[in-house]
């Protein structure tokens, strides 16, 4: 895979929003505030179910980029921005435009933004460093 243009899209990536992603997301990143886990809880505090927390939401911004430029690219630097939360039974599209596009260092930066039924759950850029043998010259 050579170095993607400026205005390039990414594939989108859907996201099916289940209870147990958003649970078990929360246990592996030991993340046990209860709105991400109980619901009676998280009514309580005002919100109408569980939400994502951002660290899973982080997770699936890094999968989506290494899915796309493959399993030996390098996330340098990751910036995103919460919107509208995830919550179950919803769906999130992750969608990536490449905003910076460096041939010569093998570097891209990626827009990503990650929409579900009510809104931007998600929105950023993703620097990513793709292995040499895709940036040489005649690959």
């Amino acid at each position: 895979m050579s170095v993607p243009p400026v205005g390039s899209e990414l594939a989108p990536l859907t996201i099916p929003l289940t209870r147990t992603l958003i649970v078990a997301g929360a246990i592996a990143s030991r993340d046990y505030q209860d709105v991400h886990h109980d619901a009676e809880l998280a009514r309580g505090k005002g919100s109408p179910d569980i939400f994502m927390n951002i660290l899973t939401t982080n997770g699936l911004v890094g999968r989506y980029i290494t899915d796309h430029f493959g399993p030996t690219a390098v996330l340098r630097k990751v910036e995103i921005r919460l919107g509208a939360p995830n919550y179950p039974g919803d769906t999130m599209t992750l969608t990536g435009t490449v905003a910076e596009s460096d041939p010569e260092s093998g570097t891209v930066r990626v827009r990503v933004v990650g929409a579900n039924g009510i809104g931007h759950h998600v929105t950023g850029t993703v620097t990513v460093q793709l292995p040499a043998s895709t940036t040489e010259v005649g690959s």
